[in-house]
This record gives structure tokens, C-alpha cells and sequence, in this order.
């Protein structure tokens, strides 16, 4: 049983003292080998930030995978807080924030993720916008939604991270060098919390 550790340090969100706890869990990724999961919660006001740090040292990098088929959909991907997740063709992207977060989940969790903000999007347009952007809005959708089954469809998916730590588990992603222009403009997320033995 993975229990929480105390952390004497106050909240980042509400500021309240003895309320930060963490929790540390270390577990193997296939094909990307060890990693600790870091959990840091505050049970004030909820907050938590979650984090994958690997075993070993990773260099910044770049994944890419051109999804074409239904099968590519269950892929594992490992998203660390740092970095940037892009669907190319849709001119889609979400960059880390103060509060993201890292996940373990599969391409199709990462679509539906789009597919969520798209959905918000819709749901806020009114009357007064134009029937161009409802219309853009529902094709992007559509694209996300029928991926690999609908074969004049074909996405990019890309993950960016400085810190190296995410990673596209398929046979067909490509992996690369992040250039010196991607390592100064990408965002890195939130600070992580780092405990002293002072703290």
C-alpha cells in the first residue's frame, strides 16, 4: 500500500500550512523502463500536480507518430508535465501550464482529451459567431473522431518535451532532437516541487 508522506511546506494554491502531502510510487513502463511517480496534494483545497520522473536521464525530445489505422489508437503514451502535445494537421496544440499534470494513457485518451476542449468550445459558441468557426470546429471533431477509420483521415500527433520524460510507445513513432529554437520557445510547465532535508 502506497501511503501519503507530510510535506512541511504550505500550499501553492491556498497558501494553508500542514495540509501538502506526497505520495511516491516507482513502476516499470514497457518500453520506456522505470519511472517514480510523484503525486504532491493539498487537502485544503484539492490541489495536486502529478509527475513522471524516469530512472535514468532523459534528453529533451521530440515524438511523432502519423496515426493511420484503428490499432495505433491503443498505443501507450507517457505525457510528463512539461510537455507540449500537438495534433499538426488540425493546427491543435496544448502546452504545459502551471497546474499540468503527467499521465500514462493511450493515443485515443489523448484524442478524446482534444475532442473534450473542442466540445467546450461548441458548447460556448452562440449565434453571434460565425457559422465559419461551428463549422471548422465540427470538422476538427470529426477528423478526431474517425481516425483510422476513415481513411482519407490522417493526424500527426506530436509530443514535444524539454525534459525528455514523455515518450509515443508504437513501432512507427519517430523520435528526434528538440532544435535550439523549440528548447528556448517550449514551455516547461509547472516548477516541481523540490524537498530538502531543511524544508
Amino acid at each position: 500500500m502506497i501511503e501519503e508522506q507530510p510535506v512541511d511546506i504550505p500550499c501553492p494554491i491556498c497558501s494553508r500550512h500542514g495540509e501538502v502531502n506526497m505520495i511516491a510510487h516507482i513502476s516499470e513502463i514497457p518500453y520506456f523502463g522505470e519511472h517514480t511517480q510523484v503525486t504532491v496534494m493539498c487537502h485544503s483545497c484539492g490541489w495536486r500536480q502529478t509527475d513522471f520522473i524516469p530512472a535514468e536521464g532523459k534528453k529533451a525530445g521530440g515524438w511523432t507518430l502519423i496515426l493511420e489505422n484503428e490499432e495505433q489508437l491503443k498505443s501507450r503514451i507517457v505525457r510528463s508535465s512539461s510537455c507540449t502535445v500537438s495534433i499538426l494537421e488540425l493546427d491543435l496544440q496544448v502546452n504545459p501550464g502551471s497546474s499540468s499534470t503527467g499521465y500514462v494513457s493511450n493515443v485515443e485518451g489523448v484524442l478524446n482529451r482534444f475532442t473534450k476542449i473542442i466540445d467546450m468550445v461548441l458548447g460556448d459558441l452562440d449565434d453571434e459567431n460565425s457559422n465559419e468557426d461551428m463549422t471548422r470546429l465540427k470538422d476538427m471533431k470529426y477528423q478526431i473522431e474517425n481516425v483510422g477509420k476513415d481513411d482519407d483521415v490522417r493526424l500527426t500527433l506530436e509530443f514535444l518535451d524539454p525534459h525528455g520524460h514523455s515518450m509515443i510507445i508504437d513501432q512507427n513513432a519517430t523520435e528526434r532532437d528538440l532544435t535550439e529554437a523549440e528548447l528556448e520557445s517550449l514551455p516547461v510547465g509547472p516548477d516541481p516541487a523540490v524537498f530538502s532535508k531543511n524544508d
